[in-house]
């Protein structure tokens, strides 16, 4: 949903995006961060070393650990013991965090996480698309994806609330855009303090590792009781839909901004065609359909903020009247030749009675840019599906031949 903002711009400054990602972390209060660099997310960890070295976040220990696999390590035992905990990664140091992913969300603790989104290599390459996050789909982390700077300042202090909720406890991962978000300097209404601290209260856990009180976590689960376990995974995932709407609302209620929920439109009421992304290129297609609209083209954004949560209602509510449905991927499922919220999108309208084309489109790998005559051209190519009924299959849009 979108909302009137209430921003007070006397109060924003300008900083850099990784900068705003890190003030929300400390004002979040966490007792442990693990802290390992990897291009583009080293300046959020070196912006809070520096906060670290100033005394500006009390009763918290920053470890530097030798890979990324160590640094999501050394939380699962942080977690236990019932600390805030919080890391940043992006690309290959994510991939190499996939063993103990699983480990964090099976025992069920609620570590959140920022990924400057990054291709993922080979051939190397260390700009952005959303490969690496994508390919975490299924371990249990929520997936919220920011669309700019202000947003994903906003969503870290959210992630915190959703996932130490009781009824949710699952570790989260707020998703940046590489260098496009986390270099890019722009207004931000910072964090404040004294409103996170009544927003954010200190994590209570119910179930800590302590000898007075012996418990096992992660324990042996035989055919018995395994299923039981990812039972309750998705069950808190199921819950975790209706959290992060709650927690937006009460964050716009305190703050007075709505960056969060499910996902968000963007003149969606009439319009014909309705584009779905998710990211720093919403930007992007918000200026093409304005320039559009001029032009009586009914076209409208969804964008999709909780890739898991998948918003599967959500979205079927926004696309239900609409002749022809685009959606737009930064990833690739090879041997499906389609993006992740494609076959998200078309497996939430199987057995539905909504009847919209639903067609896809793979672009901006490796940081490619995204041009504006590239989303009018596939909305030229949605108006002829419009037209003629005949749907197109899953492409890439932006492939040089002259490299092929």
């Amino acid at each position: 949903m979108s909302r009137e903002m209430n921003i007070d711009k006397s109060k924003m400054t300008v900083v850099e995006g990784s900068y705003a990602v890190a003030h929300s972390v400390k004002v979040c209060r966490p007792n442990v961060i693990s802290a390992y660099p990897i291009t583009p997310q080293t300046h959020i960890v070196e912006d809070l070393s520096q906060f670290m070295a100033d005394g500006e976040i009390p009763n918290c220990e920053y470890i530097n650990v030798e890979s990324e696999f160590s640094a999501l390590s050394a939380l699962v035992g942080s977690a236990a013991v019932g600390a805030r905990c919080y890391s940043a990664t992006t690309s290959q140091g994510l991939a190499l965090m996939h063993e103990v992913m699983f480990n964090m969300s099976g025992m069920r603790f609620p570590v959140v996480m920022t990924i400057a989104n990054r291709a993922i290599s080979a051939p190397i390459n260390i700009w952005n698309d959303h490969q690496d996050s994508i390919s975490q789909r299924d371990t249990g982390w929520l997936q919220l994806h920011a669309e700019d700077t202000q947003e994903i300042s906003d969503m870290t202090a959210q992630a915190y609330k959703i996932s130490e909720d009781k009824d949710i406890l699952m570790p989260s991962m707020v998703c940046m855009d590489g260098f496009i978000l986390s270099h890019v300097y722009e207004p931000v209404v910072l964090l404040e303090q004294d409103i996170t601290d009544e927003f954010l209260p200190a994590y209570e856990p119910e179930h800590v590792l302590d000898p007075k009180n012996p418990l096992s976590f992660g324990a042996f689960a035989d055919p018995n009781s395994y299923t039981e376990f990812r039972y309750l995974q998705e069950e808190a995932m199921q819950k975790s839909l209706k959290k992060i709407e709650d927690v937006a609302n009460e964050f716009y209620d305190m703050y007075g901004r709505y960056y969060g929920g499910l996902i968000d439109e963007y003149q969606t009421e009439d319009a014909d065609i309705i584009i779905m992304a998710m990211g720093s290129i919403i930007g992007t297609i918000k200026d093409v359909i304005d320039h559009l609209r001029a032009k009586n083209v009914k076209v409208g954004l969804l964008k999709v903020r909780s890739f898991r949560p998948f918003p599967a209602d959500a979205i079927r509510n926004v696309i239900k009247d609409a002749k022809v449905v685009v959606v737009l991927d930064k990833n690739i499922s090879l041997g499906l030749n389609e993006g992740a919220l494609f076959t998200e999108t078309k497996s939430a309208l199987y057995n539905s009675d909504i009847r919209v084309p639903t067609v896809g489109y793979m672009i901006g790998h490796g940081g490619r840019d995204i041009k504006i005559d590239t989303i009018e051209k596939i909305i030229d190519e949605a108006t002829e599906v419009m037209k003629t009924g005949i749907k197109k299959e899953s492409q890439f849009v932006d492939v040089r031949e002259d490299l092929l």
